[in-house]
């Protein structure tokens, strides 16, 4: 299942009550600041860094593969009396109008595509798209299997209008050979004595910084990396234009 498939119908205040993280805006902001504008953000969603950068002033687009997330986005921004372009694509299927001096994603949001031929066809969109002395910048993840004791075990917050949303872990695939990581999940939405129920399976593959610099000099990219520790299951990459260079893919 995509990233749009799974977005898509999911009930949102559940998705919103629930989600695992929100993303602070400042190492996005800083990064563009230092590496220029116009500014690109992969996977924006409906909320997060995106609309933060565009209530800075900043000359940013943003792209998502959910219908759903746009339209909730598009209606926060006119909340605001925002103006905002997006557009809804694969990440990995990436034509955009033109080009742009910082790319990035907020959080591990590329850990979503499903196998590394989407990966790579991701960076390559990414080369394509970005401006010669401009710089992409990846944050990466590998992420450990759900704890056992987590499984089966909801996790509840209460959403506007007193209804109890819930999510579950119902079962997990952990791959070690492919780097997948395959959650089957349960969402619920109790209002009084009604229930609604929708089932997402949610995919996460990983990278090591050395497979990932591997598909990212495939793609025409020159990759480095903030500062590596072994102990940690998190790590960022930051990618330019190799000096061979790559064309533009956007017209």
């Amino acid at each position: 299942m995509s990233a749009a498939d799974f977005y898509t119908g999911l009930i949102p205040d559940v998705y919103t009550a629930l989600r695992g993280a929100i993303f602070e805006a400042g190492r996005y902001l800083d990064f563009v600041e230092q590496t220029g504008q116009p500014a690109l953000e992969l996977g924006c969603g409906d909320d997060g860094p995106f609309l933060e950068l565009v209530r800075l002033g900043f000359d940013i687009d943003g792209i998502d593969s959910s219908q759903d997330m746009l339209d909730r986005c598009h209606a926060r921004a006119a909340a605001e009396n925002l103006r905002i372009t997006t557009y809804r694509q694969l990440m990995q299927h990436l034509k955009l109008p033109r080009t742009y001096r910082s790319i990035y994603l907020a959080g591990p949001t590329f850990n979503l595509l499903p196998d590394d031929d989407a990966a790579m066809q991701a960076l390559q969109g990414i080369a394509g798209h970005l401006q010669k002395g401009g710089a992409a910048m990846m944050p990466l993840w590998i992420p450990c299997p759900t704890a056992m004791e987590d499984i089966g075990r909801a996790r509840e917050a209460t959403v506007v209008g007193g209804a109890t949303a819930r999510y579950t872990v119902e079962s997990e695939e952990y791959d070690d050979a492919r780097r997948t990581r395959r959650t089957h999940t349960l969402y619920e939405l109790e209002t009084g004595s009604t229930v609604e129920r929708v089932r997402r399976e949610w995919i996460i593959h990983w990278h090591t910084p050395e497979g990932f610099t591997e598909l990212a000099h495939a793609a025409g990219l020159e990759v480095t990396y903030g500062d590596l520790d072994p102990d940690s299951d998190e790590f960022t990459a930051y990618l330019t234009r190799a000096e061979s260079g790559v064309s533009a893919a956007a017209s």
